[in-house]
């Protein structure tokens, strides 16, 4: 069920739909992981959960963390607390979140890589999901073939979604997104050879049926875990002074 939000609850959910599950390249409250979101006259208070109690702790922490960004963002909000339910590294995660600690500073030794690196490495798998989209898009229609791909420039490439999806992925990892620039590039935006095209684009290929058949696998796993015991949708509560205060949901 949809209903209508306040102005300030629809802006805590849209800076809330910025943040990405890194492996799924999906907007968190698009996958049903925001449990539930309180609005008082102190701040706002944030449920997170995700599909299983052993989802990898680096990408947990990448979400909450990024959620606490993103609602510092939103004006006059007040104080941010984001919690992770339901996972075997709850206690650690919260509490870091909560003591600003950083991702080193919650994890200590068993911090292996930065949290820059580690969401790189899944903003490269995504941009390279959007662009074998955006070639299989044009393989099926026009008159291209796999041999003309190594020539496919971003201005070759019509306005749509793909396209918009594939510029924002570009602009994440530093890619050029000018009219000219080459589509079909390596993580350093270099073309790929004529030669290697085949192959890199059974590659990409791959990497994105991985990253779509990975988001409906956790889709189901969440509603499994927890279709028995709670809606899924979004509780939004809303009880400061100035708004007027109201509950919600949000699918």
């Amino acid at each position: 069920m949809t209903l209508l939000a306040t102005s300030l609850e629809s802006e805590v959910m849209a800076e809330l739909s910025t943040v990405l599950d890194p492996e799924l390249d999906e907007p968190i409250t698009d996958l049903g992981f925001v449990r539930s979101v309180d609005i008082d006259d102190t701040g706002v208070t944030v449920h997170v959960r995700l599909p299983t109690s052993f989802c990898s702790p680096n990408f947990a922490y990448l979400m909450t963390s990024d959620a606490v960004d993103a609602l510092r963002r939103v004006e006059d909000i007040g104080q941010v607390r984001v919690f992770l339910d339901d996972h075997h590294d709850s206690d650690k995660i919260n509490a870091g979140l909560a003591a600003d600690a950083g991702y080193r500073g919650t994890f200590g030794v068993e911090a292996e890589d930065s949290l820059d690196e580690l969401r790189l490495i899944f903003q490269r798998k995504a941009h390279t999901a959007a662009m074998e989209r955006c070639i299989e898009d044009r393989l099926k229609h026009s008159g291209l073939t796999v041999a003309d791909i190594y020539r496919l420039r971003l201005n070759n490439l019509p306005g749509g979604r793909l396209k918009e999806a594939l510029l924002r992925r570009r602009t994440a990892i530093g890619l050029g997104i000018g009219p000219h620039a080459r589509v079909f590039v390596d993580e350093h935006g270099e073309p790929v050879p004529p030669d290697e095209v085949p192959l890199r684009l059974r590659f990409a290929k791959a990497v994105r049926i991985s990253i779509e058949g990975n988001s409906h696998f956790c889709r189901g796993l969440l509603a499994t875990r927890y279709e028995e015991g709670e809606d899924l949708a979004t509780r939004i509560t809303n009880t400061r002074s100035s708004s007027g205060g109201s509950a919600r949901r949000a699918s």
